[in-house]
């Protein structure tokens, strides 16, 4: 009798063939062909070559726009913040709060306290309007003329945003839009004795407060605690001052004693609040010429800053952590 062979049928797959105690044979795995991306490709370094001589190209080629009071976004973005965050992040350690009261879109007058011996409180005030509100929105400072006078930091400054502190260019800009900062304690705050720390000089006569109600935008009151110990001021040569022309010539613990070294900031630790909103457009344009009016809000504006200032301060558990 013949034995029955069984002959696989062509087409079977793998588990009829092992019901019958059959060896099933795997074809051998194929691997994919990988996509190939040239950007993916391209080392991170060559696409920072290639990103930083683009931009030295079209700065030398002139194919960059200022705005009419010389602001340049781009050389802003590129290099004038990104110089100022070690400072910003590691050295001072920022901590903001209440960036969301700063509106996303149109204009809106910042109201800070000034104090430091330099004005690192305004650089740093604005890249934390840059980096930490969620519109990235670009801070435009109002300075003393004494800043513009200078060679490299005036042509820097009107750069990097900042104009003179007029009414004019004040209202052009808020009513184009823009948050636009001033420090009305001029260099009576950023120049007073250490022992005078966080508390606030006088505020002038208001102008900051007519240049609001005459373009309706917000006034947003700024406290900033953390500055008035980068350059303890214990005292001050006064012929010196005169002699360069300054408002105050000071001297810290470490200068003029430790030569150049002595501008080095010490590093406190940072906090910058943004309080809520003052409205100014339930009045009219014509309210800024009411003196009444005008030294109310001024005077609202100052009290909101100082009673922040002291919370702080009484929040805070060392100079230097915080």
């Amino acid at each position: 009798m013949t034995e029955a062979r069984v002959i696989p049928i062509r087409g079977e797959r793998g588990p009829a063939r092992a019901a019958r105690g059959e060896e099933q044979v795997r074809p051998a795995a194929v691997p994919p062909v990988p996509e190939t991306d040239d950007a993916e490709d391209q080392p991170a370094w060559e696409a920072a070559l290639e990103q930083a001589l683009d931009f030295l190209r079209r700065r030398l080629a002139g194919d960059y726009q200022v705005d009419d009071f010389g602001f340049d976004a781009e050389l802003t973005d590129a290099m004038v913040l990104p110089a100022l965050r070690p400072l910003y992040k590691r050295w001072f350690r920022v901590e903001t709060i209440g960036t969301h009261h700063i509106p996303e879109t149109g204009g809106a007058l910042l109201v800070a306290n000034h104090s430091g011996t330099l004005p690192l409180d305004a650089v740093m005030t604005t890249v934390a309007v840059h980096d930490d509100h969620p519109a990235h929105r670009h801070l435009r400072l109002l300075g003393a003329d004494l800043m513009f006078r200078l060679p490299v930091s005036g042509s820097l400054a009107r750069k990097s945003g900042a104009t003179l502190a007029c009414n004019p260019d004040a209202e052009r800009l808020m009513s184009s839009g823009e948050v636009v900062a001033v420090f009305p304690e001029g260099f009576k705050g950023i120049g007073k004795p250490f022992r005078d720390r966080y508390k606030l000089q006088r505020f002038g006569r208001g102008g900051f407060v007519s240049a609001a109600l005459r373009t309706g935008v917000p006034i947003i009151p700024c406290s900033i605690v953390g500055a008035e110990e980068i350059y303890p001021k214990i005292g001050d040569l006064a012929p010196l001052a005169r002699l360069f022309g300054a408002p105050y010539f000071p001297i810290t613990p470490t200068f003029p004693l430790l030569g150049p070294a002595g501008l080095i900031p010490l590093p406190s630790k940072w906090y910058i609040e943004f309080g809520e909103p003052i409205p100014t457009d339930r009045h009219s344009p014509a309210d800024a010429d009411d003196p009444m009016l005008v030294f109310n809000l001024t005077d609202q504006v100052r009290e909101t800053i100082q009673h922040t200032l002291y919370r702080l301060l009484s929040q805070r558990r060392n100079v230097f952590l915080g």
